[in-house]
């Protein structure tokens, strides 16, 4: 059985961008582009983890980062916020993060590179 990965992300260009290269590594992926929408497609879907953006309209990804770890139900699953963001705005973003989740699963930030269409192995 493949693992489920729920991407959440605002930008439906991101959001193909992660599932293509989760297919290729034999995830399955689900996207989802309304943050107000996640404790609801959680509930259905039951994924592994979730990959979820950190700049969005309506909810961003700290607030529902927040509700996740404070909801019984859901604060087990893993939680990996990502953005496109510039390097200024990192460490700003890696503090707000480690403040959105619970004291056990702080630890370093981890930066992934997404390879170029003609640079992959």
């Amino acid at each position: 059985m493949h693992k489920k990965v729920l991407i959440v992300d605002d930008s439906p260009a991101e959001v193909k961008l992660m599932q293509g290269l989760l297919e290729k590594e034999g995830y399955w992926p689900i996207g989802l582009h309304d943050p107000r929408r996640v404790e609801e497609t959680i509930t259905n879907e039951r994924p592994s983890v979730i990959l979820l953006d950190v700049v969005m309209p309506d909810r961003n990804g700290f607030q529902v980062c927040r509700d996740l770890k404070g909801n019984a139900e859901f604060n087990m699953i893993p939680v990996i916020l990502v953005t496109s963001k510039d390097s200024a705005r990192r460490g700003r973003i890696r503090d707000e993060a480690l403040h959105a989740g619970r004291p056990a699963s702080r630890g370093a930030a981890v930066r992934m590179k997404v390879p170029k269409q003609g640079n992959r192995r």
